[in-house]
């Protein structure tokens, strides 16, 4: 910017003083490198879910796409596995009975194998009516009190059997974009479960709402690291709600004031802590 600014002075370009501004800083420093991570500005559709990653170059936001690929009426109760055989080389399918999941986007070993674990357990979990019980929630850096464990089924049984057969019986696409970059880890498995059953209800999740952590079989939302660059880029993106695993609440609590400011942070032991924070206005 000196240099710069120096030869515009010495060509008698331009008369002192000269100020640089966010007007016009690019004709100094030219375009920004680094662009936004958000693909989507507001609401999702159903079945996107946005997450959190972190990355050698810090965190960034991991979006989970969800798609049907084939309508509801293809199916028929003496379907079986060896009739989808249409999918491509370059992805990786997992049968699950009637329905077939594809997952796609350079995607290693450990994040596979939460996808599978996501996808049996948003299963029965909407089954079972996603059983559900309130958050400890931390806004503005104050601490909550207790969680309210008294559970409630978010979902009518009409609502609960439709979702579990959805999922039990539709070809699934699975996407995480930035396909040329690899992805590992298991820390995107809320993600993937919010975002399998966002798909099955029709539902969007509340928007500017991203989060982060582990799914385990039953349910348990377990650790994960990069909690400092994770909350950074949800400050970058413009997202004002998170989702953390309550074993991560110290990592969080370490942050400087300023990172923390204007977040409303849940924190969770299990997904039944999560469904109502993802698909209610609270």
């Amino acid at each position: 910017i000196v240099r710069k600014v120096a030869y515009q002075l010495v060509n008698a370009e331009k008369d002192p003083p000269i100020l640089v501004n966010s007007d016009n800083l690019t004709t100094y420093v030219g375009q920004p490198i680094w662009t936004s991570d958000r693909l989507y500005d507001s609401i999702t559709p159903p079945g996107v879910v946005m997450g959190l990653a972190w990355t050698s170059m810090g965190g960034s936001v991991l979006y989970i796409e969800c798609t049907n690929k084939k309508p509801k009426y293809f199916y028929q109760s003496t379907n079986t596995t060896d009739s989808h055989s249409d999918s491509s080389s370059d992805s990786e399918e997992v049968s699950n009975k009637k329905g077939i999941l594809q997952v796609t986007g350079s995607l290693g070993k450990v994040m596979k194998e939460s996808i599978s674990i996501a996808h049996t357990f948003a299963t029965q979990f909407a089954a079972s009516g996603a059983p559900c019980f309130s958050t400890t929630t931390v806004t503005d850096n104050d601490s909550a009190d207790s969680n309210n464990n008294q559970e409630q089924c978010m979902l009518n049984p009409t609502e609960s059997s439709k979702a579990a057969l959805f999922l039990q019986e539709s070809d699934i696409h699975l996407h995480v974009p930035q396909g040329a970059t690899p992805k590992d880890g298991p820390s995107a498995g809320v993600t993937m479960v919010t975002a399998l059953l966002s798909l099955a209800c029709g539902k969007p999740v509340r928007p500017n709402l991203a989060m982060t952590g582990e799914i385990s079989l039953t349910g348990k939302v377990l650790p994960v690291g990069g909690i400092k660059e994770k909350v950074i880029a949800a400050k970058r993106g413009g997202i004002t709600s998170i989702i953390l695993p309550e074993a991560n609440r110290k990592d969080y609590d370490d942050l400087a004031s300023f990172i923390k400011d204007d977040l409303q942070v849940y924190f969770v032991q299990h997904y039944k802590e999560i469904f109502p924070v993802a698909f209610l206005q609270t």
